[in-house]
This record gives C-alpha cells, sequence and structure tokens, in this order.
C-alpha cells in the first residue's frame, strides 16, 4: 500500500453554491500541490442540494459526515424571509456544533502598519439564532405580530466560555473580552455575563485579563480602535455580527475564515456569501476557503502543511501581487490558485 495513502484523512467536501464550486476547485487544486494531505468525499449541501434531492441538507450529506466527522464547505444561499430553511443552522444543531472560531488578522502588506490579530469565539446553537419562530394572529390577519424565542442555557454558557479561555490560555492569548447586553437583557444576556465572570475566577484567574464590554459600545471600539481587542467571545447574534466587523477592519470578508466545532464534527468554511453576482465569471477570490483549509490541517495535526499553505497565499498576494479584483487586482481565480500552486512546489 502507498505509505502516503496512509497518512491521508478523509474530509467531507461540500462546494455550496454561487462562487462555491470555483474556489472549491481551488482548494482541491492546492491541496493536490501540498501533496494531497487529505482525501475529499464531496457531497452536496444548500441551494444546488435542495434542486437536486428536493432537501438542502440531504440524508445522504448527513450520512457522509458521520462517517468522517471532519469537513469542509463553501459558501451557501439561503432563501430570504421565505424559502428553506437554512441548511447550516440545522447542520450545526444536527452536530451541535456549539463553537464558531474566527481568527481575524491583517494580512496585506499595505496593511502592516496597523497590525491586527483578532480571535472572536461565538456560541453557535443558542441565543436568537435557534430559530423558534412563529406568527401570533390578531383579527383577520394571521401574521400580525412576528415572535421568536431567544434562549441561552447556563450549560451551553459555560461549554462556550471554557472553548474560549482554553483557547485564550493554549495560544498565549493576554486579554478576552466578553461581549453582552446585560444592561437591558438581565436574563438572557445576564446569564451569559454571570457564567463568565464564575469561570474565570474558580479555573482562569490571573492567566489572562478578562474584561466585559456591552455589545454596542464593543462594536464602535472595533470600528475605531481594533487594537483594544486581543479576543472577543460572546453569544450567537452578537458574535454574527462582531465577527463580521472584526473581518471588515482586518481585510475583508474575502480573506476571513471560520471553523466550527463539536464533539462529532469538525466544519471549515470561508465568511463570505455566494456572490451570485459573480458567480461563472472567474473572478472569486479563493483566499478565504483556503485559509479555512489551513485551520482544517491546523487541527488534524498538519501544521507544517497549514503553515505551508498560509505562506503561499501570503507570498502570492503580496510578493507576486496576484490580486482578485476585490483586493483591487486584475487576476482571476484561476491565475490567482496557479500562483499559490507555484509557491507550494
Amino acid at each position: 500500500m502507498n505509505q502516503h495513502k496512509l497518512h491521508t484523512v478523509p474530509v467531507t467536501l461540500m462546494a455550496g453554491d454561487g462562487i462555491g464550486p470555483e474556489i472549491t476547485s481551488a482548494l482541491i487544486a492546492v491541496f493536490e500541490s501540498l501533496g494531497k494531505p487529505v482525501e475529499w468525499q464531496p457531497a452536496a449541501m444548500g441551494g444546488n442540494a435542495f434542486d437536486r434531492y428536493g432537501d438542502a441538507l440531504p440524508n445522504e450529506t448527513i450520512a457522509n459526515l458521520q462517517r468522517t466527522r471532519l469537513a469542509v464547505k463553501g459558501p451557501i444561499q439561503t432563501p430570504l424571509a421565505a424559502g428553506f430553511r437554512s441548511p447550516l443552522v440545522r447542520l450545526r444543531q444536527e452536530f451541535d456544533l456549539f463553537a464558531n472560531l474566527r481568527p481575524n488578522r491583517t494580512l496585506l502588506v499595505e496593511q502592516a502598519q496597523r497590525p491586527l490579530d483578532i480571535v472572536v469565539v461565538r456560541e453557535n446553537t443558542e441565543g436568537l439564532y435557534a430559530a423558534n419562530e412563529t406568527y401570533i394572529a390578531i383579527g383577520d390577519d394571521k401574521q400580525a405580530v412576528a415572535v421568536a424565542t431567544a434562549y441561552n442555557t447556563r450549560k451551553g454558557c459555560e461549554r462556550i466560555l471554557r472553548f474560549a479561555f482554553d483557547h485564550a490560555v493554549m495560544h498565549g492569548r493576554r486579554k478576552v473580552t466578553v461581549v453582552h447586553k446585560a444592561n437591558v437583557l438581565k436574563i438572557l444576556s445576564g446569564i451569559f455575563l454571570e457564567t463568565a465572570r464564575d469561570l474565570y475566577r474558580a479555573s482562569y484567574n490571573n492567566r489572562f485579563e478578562m474584561e466585559e464590554m456591552i455589545v454596542d459600545a464593543c462594536a464602535m471600539r472595533l470600528a475605531m480602535t481594533p487594537e483594544h481587542f486581543d479576543m472577543i467571545v460572546t453569544t450567537n447574534l452578537f458574535g454574527d455580527i462582531l465577527s463580521d466587523l472584526a473581518a471588515g477592519v482586518t481585510g475583508g470578508l474575502g480573506m476571513a475564515s471560520s471553523a466550527n466545532f463539536g464533539e462529532r464534527l469538525a466544519l471549515f468554511e470561508p465568511v463570505h456569501g455566494s456572490a451570485p453576482d459573480i458567480a461563472g465569471k472567474g473572478i472569486a477570490n479563493p483566499s478565504a476557503l483556503l485559509f479555512a483549509g489551513a485551520m482544517l490541517l491546523d487541527h488534524i495535526g498538519k501544521t507544517d502543511d497549514a503553515s505551508r499553505l498560509r505562506a503561499a497565499v501570503m507570498a502570492a498576494l503580496n510578493d507576486d501581487d496576484v490580486r482578485t479584483p476585490d483586493l483591487g487586482g486584475k487576476a482571476s481565480c484561476a491565475e490567482l490558485t496557479a500562483a499559490i500552486c507555484r509557491r507550494l512546489r
């Protein structure tokens, strides 16, 4: 048997919608240049899956994920207001992917005078995004009042906070900012803040600084003085918003990747959407998905490959100046992919 195959890890690969197939092709090509450190297991998810199977998250895909326990997905297009429910929310709940990890770093050479490195940890399964929604009828209007029920459990708060605090200790983070809205949502957000205080005092005191910040103040400060932050941990909706803001101040969504963790699955993805307006034009930026691939490689212990991949992307963008239009360049997705692959050979 080929010795290399013995160390090849099976990973579910879901290309997604819009520009997803284009940037997924780039990921496959770049991993080939790395020496094929994983074995891709294709699966369907999103709008294309719904058109083909009548389900945006088919049973076949769930079975694939149960086998590999590792996955990379491209961007998914979910209809607004009406239509099928978000398959990503379903996936998080199906596999209890409670932790979302979003690294945000300045990556382009022109940003070097203001280097930023901000990690956002977001609770993924509770809060408002549990998506318990309904209507209340008034008179003849059966949809007169729209209601969404949000909840945070003490267990859920503790496990996301412990995940974030452990990450801070493991990676030498100096400060963790606990973001909340307990001044208004005294129970819903208060339980998160109280759990953070209790956990920090009991197990993490003096291992790093913990600060508390109301979400609106955090948003303003993140926009004006992002260097204040080192690591942020917060609940679902706040984390969704703040992590995109952090991506914006460190270079934009085209460069931002994330990881979702649970006991039974680790899922890696770009942060940006499916960008249907540029799908098929060959100008999509694959960097975010490639950085998600680097996070996967770190997770499975292939840290040398992860470092090589990140260095190759940085060199192609900064030294070779091969950039897609969203970064101010004129290169196609294929040209940027080729430049990265040359750096890996």
